[in-house]
C-alpha cells in the first residue's frame, strides 16, 4: 500500500538553519576538540616527565606557528563550551526558550568566546 500523503523530513537544501542548531553542533564538536586540548595537557606532563631534551622538543612544536594557532583554537574551545555551557544550564532552569531571547543569547556566546580568547591571550603574553 502506496501512501503518498506522508510529509517529507526538510532536506539539507532547504533547511533554513538557525543561531541555536548552528550553536548546539559547535557545542558538540568543541567537546570534542576540548578532549583532544586535554590530551595534548597530557603529553605536556608525559614530556616534563621524560627529562628537560623530550620538553624542549615539545616546546620547540608548541611555540611554532601551528603551536600557537592550536592553543588560540583549544582557547576558544574552552570559552565557547563553558559559555554554552552556561546558556544550557539558563535553559535547564527554564530561561531564555523564547526565539528573540534564544538568538541574542546565542550571539552573546560567540562574540564573549571571542573576548574572552583575546583577553585570556593578552593576559597571559603580560600586556593586560
Amino acid at each position: 500500500m502506496k501512501d503518498n500523503q506522508n510529509p517529507l523530513s526538510p532536506h539539507l537544501q532547504i533547511y533554513r538553519w538557525h543561531i541555536s542548531s548552528l550553536l548546539s553542533i559547535t557545542h558538540r564538536i568543541v567537546g570534542v576538540i576540548n578532549l583532544l586540548a586535554l590530551i595534548l595537557i597530557f603529553f605536556w606532563l608525559i614530556s616534563l616527565s621524560f627529562g628537560k631534551g623530550s620538553y624542549e622538543s615539545f616546546l620547540l612544536v608548541i611555540n611554532s606557528f601551528l603551536g600557537k594557532f592550536i592553543l588560540v583554537g583549544f582557547t576558544w574551545s574552552m570559552s565557547f563550551h563553558l559559555l554554552s555551557g552556561i546558556r544550557h544550564l539558563a535553559w535547564d532552569l527554564g530561561y531564555g526558550f523564547e526565539i528573540k531571547t534564544a538568538n541574542i543569547s546565542g550571539i552573546i556566546v560567540i562574540i564573549f568566546s571571542l573576548v574572552f580568547t583575546v583577553i585570556f591571550w593578552l593576559f597571559g603574553r603580560g600586556l593586560i
